[in-house]
C-alpha cells in the first residue's frame, strides 16, 4: 500500500494539468483525476509491474474522458439548473392538444369515404394531387373537389357547427 502511494503522489500534478487541457474545466479535470485514481487503486493488482506507472494512469485518464466525452454527447450538454432563464423548466399543458386531436380524428371519422381517403392521402401521407388521383382512380379534378368539400366540412365540424351527413341517392 505504501509503495502504491509513492509511485501515485508525485504524479498527481501532471494528471491534473492533463485533464485540465483535455476538458478545459477545472472542476470536470479534478473529477477525472479522482475517478482516474480511484481506477488506479482499485485495479493496482493488474498494472504491469515493469512497466511505467505513469504510462498506466495517462491511459486510464484518457480512457475515462472518452468514455464521458462519448455519455455527453448522447446526453447532450448540461446546464446547471440555475443557469437556466425562468420559465425553461415549464412546459404548457397537453391535455387540450390531446383533446383536440381526438377531435379532428372523430371529426375526420365522421367525413364520407371519398373525402376522407383524399383528405388522409393528400394531407397526412403526403401525396401530390395527381398521386392521390392515380391512387383512387379518379381525375386530379376529383381529387381537388373531394379535398376542398372535406377540408370545409372538417373546420365546419370543429368548429361547432352540426353538419346534417348528406343522403346521396344513386342517379339512374
Amino acid at each position: 500500500m505504501r509503495d502504491m502511494v509513492l509511485v501515485l503522489e508525485p504524479l498527481v500534478p501532471g494528471l491534473r494539468r492533463f485533464a485540465r487541457a483535455l476538458v478545459h474545466d477545472a472542476s470536470n479535470a479534478d473529477d477525472l483525476v479522482q475517478d482516474c485514481l480511484e481506477r488506479a487503486v482499485s485495479r493496482w493488482h493488474q498494472r504491469n509491474p515493469d512497466g511505467s506507472a505513469k504510462a498506466w494512469l495517462f491511459a486510464i485518464l484518457v480512457n475515462l474522458t472518452r468514455d464521458r466525452l462519448r455519455r455527453a454527447g448522447r446526453r447532450g450538454p448540461h446546464v446547471p439548473v440555475d443557469d437556466l432563464p425562468p420559465g425553461a423548466l415549464v412546459a404548457p399543458p397537453t391535455q387540450e392538444q390531446a383533446l383536440s386531436a381526438q377531435d379532428v380524428l372523430g371529426a375526420i371519422d365522421l367525413l364520407s369515404d371519398d373525402q376522407r381517403a383524399v383528405m388522409l392521402l393528400v394531407s397526412v401521407e403526403d401525396l401530390s394531387y395527381a398521386e392521390a388521383a392515380a391512387a383512387l382512380g379518379v381525375p386530379i379534378g376529383t381529387v381537388m373537389s373531394r379535398l376542398a368539400r372535406g377540408r370545409d366540412r372538417l373546420r365546419r365540424m370543429l368548429d361547432g357547427e352540426a353538419i346534417a351527413v348528406p343522403k346521396l341517392r344513386r342517379v339512374k
